[in-house]
């Protein structure tokens, strides 16, 4: 099967191929892909990083070998924006956008040249301690929330929750009802230290929110834009309205 990574600074995933059709997901610059089946000028891809899948436009990606795209670990973009020069043109990209087969800070992906300006951090170099999770998760604040989101541009609360997990090596799943089958459950909110994930159901018991836990009293999470809240056993409290938003279903440790 071929593999490609991301050659643009976001690139949305959708559930079919068109314009119209509903973004599910995106990759970041860098980002790799296997790609399944064409459709004219689009191609289904399975992303190698969490298996989700969907529909993306041909030409915002680049064929590279196997090699290239199944690498377990690469730098990636550890400011809010970075620079790449593309053969030798600069876009700016955003944090948490990968580089993968960098040797002295460039990179030859197909037809392409990179070249990095920007401070990149390896893949799991984090410490998970409370100091570097409040750097990284902060680095999200005030960005829209964007259904399908995983970028600082624009983001979901599953994708902040997956893409702020990768700068520390633990990777989750997309979505999160799959995030919360991960880990250890917490049986009370008191128990809860900053970096483990809180999950939220709605009316019919399915998962449909995820945050982080700050402590055992607040949670930042992606709800209109990433945003820190009141949290209780209960469930959210928004910090300006005082309105009760979503009902906690279960804490993970991961």
């Amino acid at each position: 099967m071929m593999t490609a990574l991301c050659i643009v600074p976001v690139c949305s995933l959708r559930k079919e191929a068109r314009h119209e059709a509903e973004i599910s997901s995106q990759l970041l610059f860098g980002e790799a892909v296997e790609l399944i089946a064409r459709h004219e000028d689009w191609v289904e891809v399975l992303c190698i990083y969490d298996g989700y899948t969907g529909y993306c436009l041909l030409n915002q990606l680049v064929e590279v070998s196997k090699e290239i795209a199944s690498q377990d670990q690469v730098p990636l973009v550890n400011t809010w924006s970075g620079v790449m020069l593309v053969n030798e043109l600069p876009m700016h990209v955003p944090f948490g956008s990968a580089m993968p087969a960098m040797q002295n800070g460039e990179a030859l992906w197909g037809d392409y040249r990179i070249r990095s300006s920007s401070k990149l951090v390896m893949e799991g170099a984090y410490v998970f301690d409370e100091e570097s999770i409040r750097q990284v998760a902060f680095m999200f604040l005030n960005t829209a929330y964007l259904w399908g989101g995983r970028s600082v541009f624009g983001i979901d609360c599953s994708g902040f929750v997956q893409l702020l997990m990768r700068f520390f090596g633990k990777q989750l799943p997309r979505d999160a009802a799959n995030q919360s089958m991960v880990g250890e459950d917490l049986g009370f909110l008191q128990e809860a230290r900053c970096g483990d994930l809180a999950f939220f159901d709605n009316e019919d018991g399915k998962i449909i929110h995820v945050g982080l836990l700050l402590n055992d009293h607040e949670i930042i999470h992606a709800a209109g834009k990433v945003r820190i809240d009141k949290i209780d056993g209960a469930g959210i409290i928004h910090m300006e309205s005082g309105e009760r938003t979503h009902r906690l279903r279960v804490i993970k440790r991961v």
